[in-house]
């Protein structure tokens, strides 16, 4: 379903933007990156539209672009690239992302409530005020990532990985975390409370809590329970 199209410019390694036909169609093309196309302002207006005017996307390649004030409620993303997009003010409720690319993205000040993903990446992004309360984030890459002032609240984790992860001021409280990977990541002022700690693995050997080690937490109650789910 994910397919990558390089930039028709020698040597660059970005990925081209979609094409679209006459009637406002995806179609395969070969086409520029944002920085070599020739007319940046008419595609992602075209890419805009394109967004607003269906509910189900399959295999959009807006890489690099920036996203201000959309709603992308009740929306369907499949096998998109999102690659190194900047969100802003976004909020969304219902919002749907099957095997997309959203490495080395940036968001900022967006909230993503009752969202559903799957099988899609997060690495290297950043979280700064993000909500992802009461989603299905199941088996997604977050590997890299860097969560400010953000919430995982009342959501399922299941199988998802957060190795290298920097968490600041970041909340997973009433969390699945069966299978979730926390690897070598740092963690300061995050809260796990009711959350199935027990389920997840914070380092190679397995589970910190279940061996009873501690987690480095602070400034919140009950940041170390590992009750829950």
């Amino acid at each position: 379903m994910f397919t990558e199209n390089p930039c028709l410019v020698r040597h660059c390694r970005n990925n081209a933007l979609s094409t679209f036909d006459e009637q406002g169609n995806l179609t395969t093309e070969k086409s520029y990156c944002l920085d070599h196309i020739p007319d940046p302002g008419k595609i992602k207006q075209t890419i805009y539209e394109y967004i607003q005017s269906h509910e189900k996307i399959v295999g959009l390649c807006a890489s690099g672009m920036i996203f201000q004030d959309i709603d992308f409620s009740n929306k369907q993303f499949y096998g998109c690239n999102f690659h190194k997009c900047t969100f802003i003010n976004i909020h969304s409720e219902n919002f749907y992302t099957h095997m997309c690319i959203f490495d080395f993205a940036v968001f900022n000040d967006c909230s993503f409530i009752k969202s559903n993903s799957m099988f899609s990446s997060f690495a290297g992004s950043t979280f700064s005020h993000t909500l992802f309360t009461s989603s299905d984030l199941i088996q997604d890459n977050f590997n890299g990532i860097k969560a400010f002032q953000s919430s995982f609240d009342d959501s399922d984790l299941f199988n998802s990985r957060f190795i290298m992860a920097e968490l600041v001021d970041t909340s997973m409280q009433n969390c699945n975390l069966k299978h979730t990977l926390f690897y070598n990541s740092k963690r300061t002022n995050v809260s796990f409370k009711t959350s199935n700690t027990r389920e997840a693995l914070f380092d190679l050997k397995g589970s910190a809590l279940s061996e009873g080690e501690k987690i480095p937490t602070t400034n919140f109650d009950n940041t170390e329970d590992g009750g829950g789910l």
